[in-house]
C-alpha cells in the first residue's frame, strides 16, 4: 500500500515533524498519528513577518546575530526592511544557510565551485552547528504556534503530543555519518530532543534523494500500477516483471542530484535503487553567476557597469527573469533604474536592460546538457530502461530548463513530469518515509574498508616490496602494515538489513589492552574497484569513522598465550558487523562463546 493511504499501525498517538533546511529556502511537513486513522500530511504554511493572508509554506534559510551571538531576526522577519536598517547601523551578521552549509560539508564541493570569497566567515565564538541549532529551534518554535492556533483545541492537542514528537530531519544526498552526527548534535542543542539514547531514537536523518523519492511516488499519476516491464535475466530482483524504472532530478540551487530507482506496486509498493547518486554543481546559482558574467563583460565600457549596478541587474534577474524566461526567441529586460536612466549603446532604456533571448538561453544551456548527460549514463547503467523522470527543487521551477531536457534527445521516450509543489518535496516526502519506508535496497556510493597488518609473506611480491614497513606483533610475527580490507565496494547493491562484515584479532601483552576496541573505517573514492594497499593510491583515502566497543567482561576470561619468543600475550578474535542499507551507518560486534554467539553494541564517531 502507499504510505499516508493507510491506518497509522502504532499504538499511542504521535506528532511527526519534519525539518528541511534548504539551501534558499526552508520548510516545515507535519502529521499528527492517531492509531488506527489514516494520516493526513499537513505543512506549516504561517510564520511571522509574512505579509501575504494565505502565508506561504517556506520562509528564506536566513539568520541574523547581533555582536553577542544573540539570534534577532529569521526567515521572513530577516527581509524586513526595518530589520536591514537596525542591523546595518548595528554592524549584526547575517547568514545565509546555502553559504553556512558547507562548513558541514564532507568537502568534496570543487574547488573550482566554491570560491574563497564565498564562504564568509562565521564570528568568533559561532559554530555551523549553533547557526543550525538556532534555526531549527526557530523551525520548531513556528511548528508549535502554528499546530496550536490551526486545530481545534489546539493547545490540548500540543500538550498531549509534546513529549511524543518525531523528528525526520532531511539532508544532501552526499553528507554522510560526519555530517549527520553534527546534524544530531544540533538537534540535542536547539532542545529538540533530550540528552541521550532516548531522544536520539526520536531523530531520524534521511537524504533529500529519498524524501523526494518517497514524494514524487505518492503523489504522481504518472504510474501505471500494474507495469508491463519483461526483462531477460529474472533472477535478480530489480529485473522480475512489474518494475519499473524511475529517475528523481532533484535541481536545487546549487547541485543536482540524480537518482535511478526501481519501483514495483505488487505485492506492496517497493523501491530499490539500481545505480549510485550522481551529483552535479549545475544548479540555478549557476545560471546565476553565468548571467553576472554577460552583465560585467557588456556593461564594462558603460557607466551602468559599477560592481553596486551589476550586483543589482544580478539580483533583479536571480529574482524574475531566471524562472519565468521560456524561449530563446523572447528578449528579456532587467529593470533596474527610473526612466531617466539611458544608453542605447547599451540596450538601456527606460531604467531596463534589454537582453536578447538567445543570449538568456545561454546561461542555461551548459546546466541542461549537463543534467542530460549525466540522465543518458544513469539510463546506460540502470539494468531497466527509465520510463519516467521527476524533475523537483528549486530550480525545477525554471520553464526553460523543464521544457530543454524534455526536448533534449536524452530524454526521448521518458515522461518527464513536475509534480505538484515540487518545492516542498523533501519535508512533505519525509513524513512520508517516516510512515512507510519505500528504499529496500540501496547502492554503495564508494568502497568501505578497515586497515590491517597481514602476516609477512615473502613470497608475495606485494609484501616484499614492503618488507621495510614490517614490525614484529605480540606473537613474534612479522607483519606488514598499510593493507586495505574492503567490507563493501562501490556500487554493490545493499538490502535494507543486509549485514557486512570484516573479521579481525586484536592482541596485546594484558587483558586490558585487548578490552577497548577501536577500529577506523576508511572510504576508498578512487579509480580502483578495490585497491589491496593504502599507498597505491593515498589520496582517494579518507578516514570516514571509528567504531568503539568495550570488551571487558569478555577479555576478563581470555586464556594467556605464549609467542615464539616465550613472552606472554592475550588476543581476541571477532568480527565488526555493519549495516549500510539503512539512512545511517550503524555498527556491532560479535564473537564467540563456547561456540554460541554474542554481540555487543558498537558507537561510532566521526572525530568531531
Amino acid at each position: 500500500m502507499i504510505p499516508g493511504k493507510q491506518p497509522f499501525q502504532g499504538h499511542t498517538r504521535k506528532l511527526a515533524l519534519a525539518f528541511d533546511v534548504g539551501n534558499r529556502y526552508s520548510k516545515v511537513s507535519y502529521c499528527i498519528l492517531d492509531p488506527g486513522e489514516i494520516p493526513t500530511i499537513h505543512g506549516v504554511t504561517r510564520y511571522p513577518a509574512q505579509e501575504h493572508l494565505g502565508g506561504d509554506d517556506k520562509i528564506p534559510s536566513i539568520i541574523y546575530y547581533d555582536q553577542q551571538h544573540v539570534v534577532r531576526a529569521v526567515g521572513t522577519e530577516a527581509l524586513q526592511q526595518h530589520i536591514i536598517d537596525q542591523a546595518k547601523d548595528e554592524n549584526w551578521t547575517k547568514l545565509e544557510w546555502r553559504k553556512i552549509r558547507i562548513y558541514l560539508h564532507a568537502g568534496y564541493l570543487s574547488s573550482s565551485f566554491i570560491k574563497g570569497n564565498d564562504i564568509p566567515p562565521l564570528p568568533r565564538g559561532l559554530s555551523a552547528i549553533q547557526v543550525l541549532s538556532d534555526f531549527m529551534k526557530y523551525l520548531f518554535k513556528c511548528a508549535r504556534k502554528y499546530i496550536v492556533e490551526s486545530h481545534a483545541s489546539g493547545s490540548s492537542v500540543w500538550r498531549s503530543l509534546e513529549n511524543q514528537v518525531e523528528f525526520v530531519l532531511t539532508h544532501p544526498n552526499r553528507w554522510e555519518g560526519r555530517q549527520q552526527q553534527r546534524i544530531r548534535r544540533a538537534a540535542v542543542l536547539a532542545g529538540l530532543v533530550p540528552v541521550g539514547e532516548d531522544g536520539q531514537s526520536r531523530l531520524h536523518l534521511l537524504t533529500e534523494g529519498e524524501a523526494n523519492l518517497h514524494f514524487c511516488v505518492t503523489t504522481s499519476d504518472a504510474f501505471s500500477t500494474t507495469p508491463v516491464v519483461y526483462l531477460d535475466e529474472p533472477e535478480e530482483p530489480n529485473n522480475h516483471p512489474g518494475y519499473q524504472g524511475i529517475a528523481v532530478i532533484d535541481a536545487g540551487s546549487a547541485t543536482v542530484d540524480i537518482n535511478v530507482y526501481s519501483l514495483t506496486f505488487s505485492p506492496s509498493v517497493s523501491v530499490e535503487e539500481i545505480a549510485p547518486a550522481e551529483c552535479l554543481l549545475r544548479g540555478s546559482i549557476c545560471v546565476t553567476r553565468r548571467a553576472k558574467r554577460f552583465l560585467k563583460s557588456k556593461l564594462t565600457n558603460s557607466r551602468y557597469g559599477t560592481p553596486e549596478i551589476v550586483e543589482h541587474m544580478t539580483e533583479q534577474f536571480d529574482k524574475s527573469i531566471k524562472f519565468r524566461f521560456r524561449s530563446a526567441e523572447d528578449p528579456q529586460y532587467i529593470k533596474f533604474g527610473t526612466v531617466r536612466d539611458r544608453d542605447p549603446d547599451y540596450d538601456i532604456r527606460s531604467g531596463q536592460l534589454k537582453i536578447p533571448g538567445n543570449e538568456v538561453a545561454e546561461f542555461f544551456e551548459p546546466s541542461v546538457e549537463a543534467i542530460a548527460n549525466v540522465f543518458k549514463t544513469q539510463q546506460g547503467r540502470s539494468a531497466l530502461p527509465i520510463k519516467h523522470a521527476f524533475l523537483i527543487g528549486e530550480f525545477a521551477a525554471s520553464d526553460f530548463l523543464f521544457m530543454g531536457l524534455q526536448r533534449h534527445p536524452a530524454f526521448m521516450g521518458v515522461t518527464l513530469s513536475r509534480p505538484w509543489n515540487h518545492v516542498r518535496a523533501a519535508s512533505y516526502g519525509a513524513i512520508l518515509f517516516h510512515l512507510n519506508h519505500l528504499v529496500a535496497t540501496r547502492v554503495a556510493k564508494f568502497t568501505y574498508g578497515v586497515t590491517c597488518s597481514p602476516r609477512y609473506l615473502p613470497s608475495r611480491a606485494d609484501h616484499l616490496a614492503r618488507k621495510h614497513t614490517t614490525y614484529c606483533d605480540a606473537t613474534g610475527h612479522l607483519r606488514v602494515p598499510g593493507s586495505f580490507r574492503s567490507i563493501l565496494a562501490k556500487g554493490t547493491r545493499v538490502l535494507e538489513q543486509q549485514e557486512f562484515f570484516y573479521e579481525l584479532t586484536q592482541r596485546d601483552k594484558t587483558p586490558s589492552g585487548c578490552s577497548q576496541i577501536s577500529i577506523k573505517v576508511r572510504a576508498y573514492r578512487g579509480k580502483y574497484t578495490v585497491p589491496g594497499w593504502l599507498d597505491e593510491d593515498p589520496g582517494s583515502f579518507t578516514e570516514l569513522c571509528t567504531i568503539h566497543a568495550d570488551m571487558s567482561k569478555v577479555t576478563s576470561l581470555l586464556p594467556q598465550r605464549r609467542s615464539k619468543t616465550g613472552e606472554t600475550y592475550y588476543s581476541i578474535h571477532f568480527k565488526v558487523i555493519l549495516l549500510f542499507g539503512v539512512t545511517e551507518l550503524k555498527a556491532q560486534l560479535s564473537w564467540l562463546e563456547n561456540g554460541v554467539e554474542k554481540r555487543s553494541p558498537a558507537s561510532i564517531s566521526y572525530g568531531d
